[in-house]
């Protein structure tokens, strides 16, 4: 969504960082031991598990390292056995296909992914619409979208009904259900004057204790922190995270950048856009409308706030997660329209897109020149930020701008990645095997290599030299298993933002 930010730097002071138990052992909850896939996934399957050569293929292995041009990668048991030239023979009962002119790449890490979608009651061509924000839950169609698309991983990054999201991770793992698997995280860690009714609002710190304690203990493998959470409230949300050995990320406003990373925060997200720092007015504690937008215009690369931002970011180990396509409209111009994206979504879905997208080309010319300097900038801090060591992340937000969509959104940040200046290579390492290292699963999912999970998928064409044939998604694997694109497509048109 696409509403946060930050504080003010002089309350840096305020925090200690936070003490953090030993990060839990999250790889048999994230990725358990591989279920065989069941009636309802079993049409959706076009590879059955097994041993599988995959010959001739082109290969962007995630590690960051170069294109690796015809390969053999053969797969069994859900783990990849080796990776090696064309030249080696297959193993004799293998099935074997030969996928000359295609790409195989890791199975994205979705790190900013949603299970819901922004709903705006009577949403009309001027872009108006009446309270409440509602969202309703994607349940069905989202985590198919997710998967059509190469997403083998994802954190839902705050749930609006974690208990639907924690049952549809189980009936997922129990091949009972197609998707991704799933780190969920808990309900939004929210604090007074919330925009969305469906959220807890939290009354003190003591309530931050306790909401995170509870949701730890129901499933829950992560955690986020939301706009209106005020620093006292971040700060207990962190420590109680830490204590069970999980993760909090944060889409942040009325605590700054500097003050979230004083309190022991892991992650922030929306990369730089939702910090509001340098907002004119800024009030401990208090949310400002303009959520950030002064201070990413007024925040250059090369400025000595940025420069300072990231160096503390890298010395706490703070992850940024980068969400190109939630402010691709606002910063690069209107985006070009899949018509693959538009026959995922519901009538009502794609009209309240193509209304807002009629809007924003109506903006006035010096609030489209603020938003373009501040993506310009953004995407700046975000080289800078990698440069320093830090570990960039990537994901979409497919629900802060309707025309952002599950699985789509996630190719579409890799393909606005290398638009903003990023090789291919940096572009797949930031949106595959950085998520895994996050997530501490790096030694299972986020590059194809020998011994490592069979999550990859396979695209036509070859996304190193033109990065929009990364959207040619034919077959994806999970666990081994090859699921069909085009079928978990066709099973869901016209459903996203109905269910």
């Amino acid at each position: 969504m696409r509403k946060s930010a930050v504080a003010l730097l002089g309350a840096v002071s305020v925090f200690a960082c936070a003490a953090s138990a030993a990060p839990a052992n999250l790889a048999p909850i994230i990725l358990p031991k591989p279920a065989a896939p069941g009636p309802a996934v079993q049409p959706y399957v076009n590879v059955p598990a097994g041993l599988v050569a995959l010959t001739h293929v082109r290969l962007i292995d995630g590690t960051g390292g170069p294109v690796q041009e015809d390969r053999t990668i053969v797969i069994d048991g859900g783990k990849i056995v080796s990776v090696g030239p064309a030249s080696d023979a297959p193993p004799k009962d293998a099935k074997v296909l030969d996928l000359s002119g295609d790409t195989v790449l890791p199975g994205l890490v979705g790190m900013h992914d949603h299970l819901y979608y922004i709903g705006r009651p009577d949403l009309n061509a001027a872009a108006a619409s009446d309270p409440p924000v509602l969202a309703p839950q994607m349940t069905f169609s989202a985590p198919r979208l997710y998967l059509a698309n190469g997403v083998t991983t994802m954190r839902t990054t705050g749930s609006v009904e974690p208990y639907a999201d924690i049952n549809l991770k189980h009936l997922i793992d129990a091949g009972t259900l197609p998707g991704p698997h799933m780190d969920v995280t808990g309900p939004y860690l929210e604090g007074a004057g919330s925009y969305f009714v469906q959220m807890h609002q939290l009354r003190d710190a003591a309530d931050a204790r306790k909401t995170v304690a509870f949701w730890a203990d129901q499933g829950a493998t992560s955690f986020k922190a939301y706009m209106m959470i005020t620093r006292a409230e971040l700060k207990a949300a962190v420590e109680e995270a830490h204590r069970h050995g999980l993760k909090i990320t944060g889409h942040l406003c009325a605590v700054t950048y500097p003050e979230a990373i004083a309190a022991g925060i892991d992650d922030l997200e929306h990369g730089f856009f939702v910090n509001t720092q340098l907002d004119p007015g800024k009030k401990p504690d208090e949310c400002p409308k303009t959520t950030g937008l002064p201070t990413m215009v007024a925040m250059t690369p090369d400025s000595p706030a940025a420069t300072a931002l990231i160096k503390d970011l890298v010395a706490h180990h703070v992850a940024v997660t980068s969400t190109l396509p939630v402010f691709e409209d606002l910063g690069r111009g209107l985006k070009r329209l899949r018509p693959a994206e538009l026959a995922a979504m519901s009538p009502q879905a794609r009209e309240a897109y193509l209304y807002e997208r009629d809007a924003i080309a109506k903006r006035p010319a010096a609030s489209a020149k603020d938003w373009a300097t501040a993506y310009q900038n953004d995407v700046g801090m975000e080289h800078r930020f990698v440069a320093a060591g830090g570990l960039l992340l990537a994901g979409p937000d497919p629900t802060g701008d309707g025309g952002v969509v599950p699985g789509f959104g996630d190719l579409r940040e890799v393909e606005l990645l290398v638009k903003g200046g990023f090789t291919t290579e940096e572009a797949v390492k930031i949106a595959t095997l950085n998520g895994a290292t996050y997530l501490g699963l790096q030694k299972r999912i986020g590059s194809v290599a020998a011994g490592k999970d069979a999550d990859l998928f396979v695209v036509k064409g070859d996304p190193s030299k033109t990065i929009d044939d990364i959207e040619k998604v034919e077959t994806v694997f999970k666990d081994g298993v090859g699921y069909d694109s085009a079928a978990l497509l066709e099973s869901v048109n016209g459903r996203y933002g109905e269910y």
